[in-house]
């Protein structure tokens, strides 16, 4: 099981190859797609960035296939780096295109436009407490949506079977990074393709885009994170970094961040009450606050709102009514004891 960045074509196993499809300007490097051989043609599972066509023209050729030989792509969620080249290689193959429902939905949102994702951003800084000054800061980003997202053939759901002939792969709904993001369990061979849920190194985002908005994406999380902690005995491949063994030892590791993200939630409210903005610029991040660009500090944003969200939700801390922009405080009788992850609930 390989340990070190993958940026190589390799065989997982006879039938099943990784590619990696880079991702121009991103620290990430690259997306590692799969590709299973079957009768009725290749089977991917994503197909990677947009601008990235060539290599994935070059990377299935060494696998000893043609793009439009390619039978179907499974999404595991429906960002750029996943999704980008799905439609194309429907456009030149015939292949069809399977997601989640629910990201599905967010392919629709996203053909409306990358206005949509600058005024909900504004939005999200000015319930949070941003200044005008960081609020003026903001552009649209050149690669939000600079492509038409493709809409899904058909969906998947939690425990269904994909049609991947001679091969047994169950998609398994493990929301919280997306909304729809799926894994996908090679039953016959017990390998784990993990997308962007489970990463060997990394901490996967997950985020609330409004701070009014339904849900609750951390608590999805976490339980998505105990749905897959049992498969991959042979293997966990997921689209970042490279393959590795040992999916249980991973999730403990990711439920004790977030344990200690939401202490660290709470440890800034016992200073008095915070708005959104004030409590993320408060916590511990890779860099300091100050050094974040407009788009960095969108990311950190929605991930304190959904800490913010798994917290108020279950009563320890509550929003101060009546007060714009919103303001957070600890709830007193909410925090007498210590905060477990263990048999969380979604809301």
């Amino acid at each position: 099981m390989s340990h070190q960045l993958t940026q190589e074509v390799e065989q997982v196993v006879p039938g099943l190859w990784s590619i990696p499809i880079p991702i121009p300007n991103n620290p990430l490097g690259y997306t590692l797609i799969y590709l299973f051989e079957t009768s009725r043609g290749p089977v991917l599972i994503d197909a990677g960035w947009q601008d990235s066509w060539d290599a994935l023209v070059e990377g299935m050729r060494v696998t000893g296939h043609e793009v439009h030989e390619c039978f179907g792509v499974l999404v595991t969620h429906h960002h750029n780096d996943h999704h980008g080249l799905s439609g194309r290689v429907r456009a030149a193959s015939g292949a069809w295109i399977a997601m989640h429902e629910k990201d599905a939905e967010l392919v629709h949102w996203r053909l409306l436009g990358a206005e949509n994702w600058y005024l909900d951003t504004v939005a999200l800084f000015l319930d949070a407490g941003a200044s005008q000054a960081e609020i003026d800061e903001l552009t649209i980003p050149s690669n939000v949506n600079r492509h038409e997202p493709d809409v899904p053939d058909f969906f998947l759901d939690d425990g269904q079977q994909a049609d991947v002939p001679g091969w047994k792969i169950q998609a398994v709904w493990t929301p919280g990074h997306s909304p729809g993001h799926l894994c996908f369990v090679d039953l016959e061979n017990e390998l784990l393709f993990a997308g962007d849920h489970l990463l060997p190194q990394l901490t996967p985002h997950v985020g609330l885009a409004r701070i009014d908005q339904p849900g609750d994406p951390l608590a999805r999380y976490l339980l998505g994170l105990r749905a897959v902690q049992g498969h991959g005995r042979n293997g966990i491949l997921p689209a970042h970094q490279y393959r590795f063994e040992g999916a249980k030892a991973r999730v403990d590791e990711l439920l004790e961040h977030h344990r200690l993200r939401l202490e660290a939630v709470e440890a800034v409210l016992d200073d008095g009450p915070r708005t959104a903005w004030q409590i993320a610029e408060r916590l511990s991040w890779k860099r300091t606050w100050d050094t974040f660009s407009p788009m960095t500090k969108r990311s950190a944003m929605t991930e304190t709102v959904a800490h913010i969200r798994y917290l108020e939700l279950r009563g320890r801390i509550s929003r101060i009514e009546g007060v714009l922009p919103v303001q957070f405080c600890l709830n007193p009788t909410g925090n007498t004891e210590s905060l477990s992850l263990g048999g969380v609930a979604a809301g």
